[in-house]
């Protein structure tokens, strides 16, 4: 991608260059990539109000790193609005309302009439996935990593080059996003568990009200009633309670998967490369890419 300055055309006053962060590895890596390249640039960060205590820390520590503020668009109303909103039912893949009222409206918000370019942090080794592509006029979007060759060795490296590393949630995490995403994995949710046990009975709790509401108390078979259509838990096919209760299972899968992960490896393969792999053995569900970039 070549270098922007003030004679290109896209760096007219009038429009604005802007790159949305999520907290994970890629956009942080876009972010660092850009900050030399687009120096009109303004990050943002869509604030669910939700989201990891190592998420926030790790903007901190990228601010620091970009010399420039990450600005947090928070939505008018959060989690607790829309989940009444739509009475009840827990966002999900088929029902992403989390994504389009929390993150997405808030960007265009932002953004408004104002023409501008988005930058969005999808990679070129993953060239067939699609981030936030907004369908207003006014804003045109851009992917350096794929116009520029970038691809997952890339971005580690660079987060490296750059003194900032990876947050410290991917030691048992490997995706951004609120604490409760529906999009974690068994083991993730288990690691959630141990790593903030406050968060993880929120999740529970929130839980627990959809199915008493469905007519079910928390350790009830909900088959019948998931039948409507609704997501009742965050993870398919069991509570987190039911979920926690395995506890001991679900690592023994994970761990296993682990090292059939290391073993394939090819040498000197960075461990969240390897975490990774392990997980997507367990769940290749693809992630919000809106949050999980």
């Amino acid at each position: 991608m070549a270098d922007r300055n003030d004679a290109t055309p896209d760096a007219e006053a009038n429009v604005r260059h802007i790159c949305g962060i999520s907290g994970g590895k890629d956009s942080s890596a876009l972010a660092v990539y850009l900050r030399k390249r687009v120096p009109q640039m303004e990050y943002f960060f869509c604030d669910t109000g939700a989201e990891l205590p190592e998420t926030y820390e790790y903007l901190t520590r990228l601010e620091v790193i970009l010399g420039a503020q990450i600005v947090r668009l928070n939505a008018e109303r959060g989690f607790d609005h829309w989940f009444e909103v739509f009475r009840g039912a827990l966002p999900s893949p088929q029902m992403r309302w989390c994504t389009k009222n929390m993150k997405i409206k808030p960007i265009e918000a932002w953004i408004g009439d104002d023409p501008a370019v988005s930058y969005v942090a999808i990679r070129a080794d993953e060239s067939n996935r699609k981030g936030y592509i907004s369908t207003k006029p006014n804003i045109r979007t851009r992917f350096p990593f794929v116009e520029d060759g970038i691809a997952h060795d890339d971005v580690l490296r660079i987060l490296d080059d750059a003194g900032v590393g990876l947050p410290d949630y991917y030691s048992w995490r490997t995706r951004s996003g609120c604490y409760f995403c529906f999009y974690q994995r068994k083991a993730e949710w288990i690691g959630l568990s141990e790593q903030h046990p406050d968060l993880f009975e929120r999740a529970v709790a929130i839980e627990q009200k959809v199915l008493r509401d469905a007519g079910t108390d928390g350790d009830a078979d909900f088959g019948d009633t998931a039948m409507r259509g609704r997501q009742y838990t965050w993870s398919g096919g069991e509570t987190l309670v039911q979920l926690r209760a395995r506890r001991d299972e679900i690592m023994q899968r994970h761990e296993a998967a682990l090292t059939r992960a290391a073993t394939t490896a090819r040498p000197n393969v960075p461990l969240i490369e390897v975490l990774a792999d392990a997980l997507e053995t367990e769940d290749d569900q693809e992630p919000c890419t809106v949050c999980a970039l």
